[in-house]
């Protein structure tokens, strides 16, 4: 029992400021010049953590949890959010920059940056702590290029795990479940390269790779090669010619 409460009080962030730190060292030796900029969810918005990379010449970008304090600080902007949603009968957004500290955990302010926005009839604010000056990005496209891009990153894992099978690792040796992960990897590198060359005009140019795979990977199709062009035919019921019922060429 005890065991089982000291692995449920351990920080999700332990030991980031470690592995951080081994990271930032292998890339410094190999590219002593780069920026780094250190992006994670508020999960990792720990005081040893960007005391850490603001001593080591990281900055870092960390999603920050709300609380009373925060959600005060942009009242009058998720107020103005709320009468342009009912207004518009839309979305609507406001951001704000400011300098904020917590009351005990943090050693000093730092820039934090909030989105309030008023969606589906509630206010949805959120906040990001970083290092980056208002001279890097201004608050808007710091949160929604720079910060949100994180999670589009997420959706990439998740295509290699879900529609490529990355997440089967149930082999008995490390070294065949390594193996499934190769095999995986090099099936993703695959159908990115498919799928910002060869699909960058068509409806496919941003398809998940289960999207690719279901709809233009396992059809059926008659190949037709001439000394000018191939031609690819398949039948009129597949979800890719859903709108036509003569065969499509390419």
């Amino acid at each position: 029992m005890a065991a089982k409460q000291r692995c449920a009080n351990i920080d999700a962030a332990a030991g980031a400021v470690e592995e951080v730190a081994r990271i930032v060292a292998q890339i410094r030796a190999r590219w002593p010049e780069v920026r780094i900029v250190l992006r994670a969810d508020s999960g990792f918005a720990r005081e040893a953590l960007m005391r850490w990379c603001e001593l080591n010449s990281v900055d870092f970008l960390f999603g920050l949890a709300r609380n009373e304090r925060l959600v005060a600080e942009i009242a009058a902007e998720l107020a103005a959010a709320e009468q342009e949603s009912k207004r518009t009968e839309k979305p609507a957004r406001r951001f704000k920059q400011f300098q904020w500290s917590t009351r005990d955990s943090w050693s000093r302010q730092r820039r934090v940056v909030a989105k309030a926005e008023w969606t589906a009839g509630a206010a949805n604010p959120r906040f990001v702590v970083t290092s980056l000056g208002p001279a890097d990005a201004a608050p808007q496209p710091l949160y929604e290029e720079i910060y949100c891009a994180c999670g589009d990153m997420e959706n990439r894992i998740k295509e290699c795990q879900l529609d490529l099978f990355a997440d089967r690792t149930s082999a008995a040796t490390m070294r065949a479940n390594q193996l499934r992960l190769w095999f995986a990897s090099m099936a993703y590198v695959l159908l990115c390269a498919l799928r910002r060359l060869a699909l960058l005009h068509t409806q496919f140019a941003k398809a998940t790779c289960g999207t690719i795979r279901l709809k233009l990977l396992k059809i059926g199709a008659l190949v037709r090669t001439s000394v000018r062009r191939i031609t690819f035919a398949w039948p009129p019921a597949i979800p890719i010619n859903a709108t036509s019922r003569s065969p499509t060429r390419n």
